[in-house]
């Protein structure tokens, strides 16, 4: 079967779907001390570091 090329809408699609995933990897924390615990010094971690004392 030959190689098809993806119409520009399919591959924007793509490529969204990829991002997102990565978003949606990036912004959860399955539990705490474990492997997919995020560094310290990630974005996302100040952020919610942030929004948490201006909630309080």
């Amino acid at each position: 079967m030959g190689v098809t090329r993806l119409k520009r809408k399919d591959r924007r699609n793509k490529t969204v779907s990829r991002v997102e995933v990565q978003f949606l990897k990036l912004g959860t924390n399955v539990e705490l001390g474990s492997r997919s615990k995020m560094k310290a010094d990630n974005q996302i971690v100040k952020n919610d570091a942030i929004l948490n004392q201006l909630a309080k």
